[in-house]
C-alpha cells in the first residue's frame, strides 16, 4: 500500500504535497517523492527513507508550479532506492506517474516496450506505465492514460501529469483506492481521506475501471461513467481529527479515543426500552433475519480477531451458527457458501484488496453481504448489500486500537437485534444496553491507569518473546494483545487459549518468559487461574488482567492490571484497553516508530 496525493489549481502545489504525504505517511514510509509542472517542465524530486529526507532535499527549492503529484512508498516490487522511487517518468521526461498496487503482467508488457526502444530505469511495476502512456500518447493525455489502463492486468490507482499539460491531473483506479477532491478553483487526488480533508469535505470515490480528467475547474472527463456530481460524499471528519493534537504518536491519541468513539459508535443505535438495537444500515426484515441459516464473518488480521469475538456473541445470543474466515483464504479454496447464508464483512479501511475480494466472491455465490467499514464512500461500503459504520473517526496509527473497539461494540449490536428477533428477552436486552452504554466511562478508568501499565512495560522491555493467553471471549483477545505487541515493539508474541499452553507452548516457559493472561471473572475463570498455577510451576512471569476487587489473582500473579466489571459478553471491549497500552509503552520504551512500524502499512490494498 503506498499513499498518493496529487494538487492541481491556481496555488503553488509543493506545499499541499508535502502536507498531504506528511498525512499519508502512514501508508508507506519506504520512500516518497513529488513531481510539479514548472516552466513547461516536469521537476522530480525523490528519496529513499521517511518524508524528513525529502522534505531536506526540498529546503530552499522554489517550485512554483501550481499541479504536481506525490507519493510515499510501500515497496513491492523493486527495492526501497532512489531509483525505484515514485514518482517514474517516461522516456522524454515529460509524463510522471505515482502508483499504488500491482501491475501482474507488468514483465510481458516490458518486453513489449523494450522491443519498441523504450528505456527502462527502475526494478519496479509501476515504471511500465509511464512507458505505456507514452506509447498512446498524441498530445491527449487523459485518452492517453484510458489506453494504456486498458492493457493492464492487476491492481492499480494512479495519478499522473504531463509537462504538456500543465493544468491536468489524470487519475485512474483498478482494485485500488483513489479519491477526488472537490474545491473551489483547485481539485485534489488521494489515495486516502487524510490528505484531502484539511482543504475539503467533498470527495468523490472512484469505482473500478474508471479514468477521470481533473482540472481547477472540475472533473472533465470519465470513462466508464456518465457523471461523477451525483456521487459526492461529504468527508465528515473535522481536519483537526487527523492531527496529533498533544500526543507524541497517533496510536497513543487514538487510545485514548476510544470512550469518545466508542459513544459515537453507539449513539443513537440502542432503544434501551425495548432492550434493542436499531440498525437501519442493515438492510434486513424481521423474516431476512429469521431466515438466515448461518453467518460467515470474513476479515483480516485485527479485523479477523473481532470476527471471532463477534463469533461468540452471535452465537451465544442469536443462537445462528457462525464461522470466521480469513478474506486472503476465503476465494481461494472453493467455499461453501449460497442463499441462506449471511457474510458480515468488516475492514476498518473499506479498502482491504482481500476482502473486498473475499466480499465479491460470496456475492457470485448468492450469499447476502453486510459491511462493517469506518470509512463513508469506501468500496466494500459501496459493494455490499448494507452494513454499519464505525463513526470511530480517522485512524491513522497502524496498529488498529479504535476500530477494534467500535467493531466489537457494532457486532454486539448486531449480535443484540438478531438475538431480540429470536429467543433474547426483553429484559436481557435492556440489561446488555446498559451494560454497553456503561463502557465509555469504564474505558476511562483503564486509562487513567496509564501511568501504572507504562511502568509494568519498563520491565519487560527487553524480552525476546511473549505468550498471551485467554479462554472464552478471551482467547481472542489475547491473539490481538500478541499481534500489538509483535507490530508495534518486534518482540515475537504468541496468543493461545490458555488450555493449550499444554499442548506445546508450555515447552517455552521459563523465569525469561512474560505470559500475559486475560482472566477476567467469567465463567470460565477457575480454569484459567489453574492455566496460571502451571506458569508460576515453571517460574513463567504472569501478568494478568483482571475484573476489579479479585484479590485472589493477586496472590497468584506477578502483576495484575484491573479492569471494570462488565458483562462477560462485553468484557473484550475493556480487557483490550490494557493490552493497546501495554504494546505501545512496551515499543517506545525499546524505541520502536510506533506509527510507522518495518514493513507493516495500515490497509493492504493489495494481494
Amino acid at each position: 500500500m503506498c499513499g498518493i496525493v496529487g494538487y492541481v489549481g491556481t496555488r503553488p502545489a509543493l506545499p499541499f504535497l508535502l502536507a498531504g504525504l506528511h498525512r499519508l505517511e502512514y501508508r508507506g514510509y519506504d520512500s516518497a517523492g513529488i513531481a510539479v509542472v514548472t516552466g513547461g517542465a516536469l521537476e522530480v524530486y525523490k528519496e529513499v527513507g521517511n518524508l524528513s529526507r525529502l522534505q531536506e532535499m526540498l529546503a530552499g527549492v522554489d517550485l512554483r508550479g501550481t499541479t504536481g503529484i506525490g507519493h510515499t512508498r510501500w515497496a513491492t516490487h523493486g527495492e526501497p532506492t532512489t531509483i525505484n522511487a515514485h514518482p517514474h517518468t517516461d522516456c522524454s521526461g515529460t509524463i510522471a506517474v505515482v502508483h499504488n498496487g500491482i501491475i501482474e503482467n507488468c514483465e510481458q508488457l516490458r518486453r513489449e516496450l523494450l522491443a519498441r526502444g523504450h528505456r527502462f530505469r527502475s526494478d519496479t511495476d509501476t515504471e511500465v506505465l509511464c512507458h505505456l502512456i507514452e506509447e498512446y500518447s498524441d498530445g491527449d493525455l487523459f485518452a492517453a492514460v484510458a489506453a494504456a489502463a486498458t492493457k493492464v492486468i492487476g491492481a492499480y490507482g494512479i495519478c499522473v501529469v504531463s509537462a504538456r499539460h500543465p493544468d491536468l491531473l489524470v487519475a485512474a483506479r483498478n482494485g485500488s483506492p483513489l479519491i477526488v477532491g472537490v474545491g473551489n478553483g483547485e481539485n485534489f487526488v488521494g489515495s486516502d481521506v487524510p490528505a484531502i480533508a484539511p482543504h475539503t469535505q467533498r470527495v468523490i470515490y472512484l469505482d473500478d475501471g474508471e479514468v477521470v480528467a481533473i482540472t481547477p475547474e472540475g472533473v472533465q472527463g470519465v470513462v466508464g461513467k456518465a457523471d461523477l456530481s451525483a456521487r459526492v460524499h461529504a468527508v465528515g471528519w473535522e481536519p483537526g481529527e487527523i492531527d496529533r493534537g498533544d500526543f507524541p504518536h497517533f496510536m497513543l491519541k487514538e487510545i485514548h479515543e476510544q470512550p469518545q468513539a466508542l459513544a459515537r459508535t453507539i449513539s443513537g443505535r440502542l432503544v434501551e426500552s425495548e432492550g434493542d438495537s436499531h440498525l437501519g444500515g442493515l438492510n434486513m426484515t424481521p423474516k431476512e433475519l429469521l431466515d438466515v441459516q448461518r453467518v460467515i464473518i470474513i476479515s483480516c488480521g485485527t479485523s479477523w480477531h473481532a470476527g471471532l469475538i463477534g463469533e461468540y456473541m452471535l452465537e451465544e445470543t442469536a443462537r445462528v451458527p457462525v464461522e470466521v474466515e480469513y478474506a486472503s483464504e476465503f476465494r481461494y479454496r472453493n467455499p461453501v457458501v449460497g442463499r441462506g447464508d449471511l457474510v458480515i464483512a468488516i475492514s476498518q479501511s473499506g479498502e482491504t484488496a482481500d476482502t473486498i475480494a473475499a466480499v465479491r466472491e460470496a456475492q457470485r455465490r448468492g450469499a447476502r453481504v453486510l459491511g462493517i467499514v469506518n470509512v463513508v464512500g469506501s468500496t466494500i461500503a459501496r459493494l455490499t448489500d448494507g452494513g454499519v459504520y464505525l463513526r470511530s473517526g480517522p485512524e491513522i496509527g497502524v496498529a488498529s486500537t479504535k476500530a477494534f473497539t467500535g467493531t466489537l461494540a457494532v457486532l454486539f449490536m448486531i449480535a443484540l437485534h438478531f438475538g431480540r428477533q429470536r429467543h433474547t428477552s426483553n429484559a436481557e436486552g435492556r440489561i446488555m444496553v446498559r451494560a454497553l452504554q456503561a463502557l465509555p466511562d469504564q474505558m476511562r478508568q483503564i486509562l487513567a491507569r496509564e501511568a501504572e501499565i507504562a511502568e509494568l512495560a519498563a520491565r519487560f522491555v527487553n524480552g525476546r518473546n511473549a505468550l498471551y493467553l485467554g479462554r472464552g471471549y478471551s482467547f481472542p483477545v489475547a491473539l490481538e494483545g500478541a499481534l500489538k505487541l509483535k507490530e508495534i515493539s518486534y518482540i515475537h508474541a504468541e496468543g493461545y487459549p490458555a488450555a493449550e499452553m499444554k499442548h506445546g507452548p508450555i515447552a517455552l516457559i521459563d523465569k525469561d518468559m512474560p505470559v500475559v493472561v486475560v482472566a477476567p471473572q467469567d465463567s470460565v475463570y477457575d480454569k484459567v487461574v489453574s492455566n496460571i498455577e502451571e506458569i508460576r510451576t515453571r517460574r513463567g512471569q504472569v501478568i494478568a488482567v483482571a475484573t476489579e476487587g479479585d484479590t485472589e489473582i493477586a496472590s497468584k500473579a506477578n502483576h495484575v492490571i484491573y479492569i471494570p466489571q462488565t458483562l462477560e459478553i462485553l468484557t473484550p471491549l475493556l480487557s483490550v484497553v490494557p493490552l493497546q497500552l501495554l504494546a505501545y509503552h512496551v515499543a517506545v520504551h525499546r524505541g520502536c516508530p510506533v506509527d510507522q512500524p518495518k514493513n507493516l502499512a495500515k490497509s493492504v490494498t493489495v494481494e
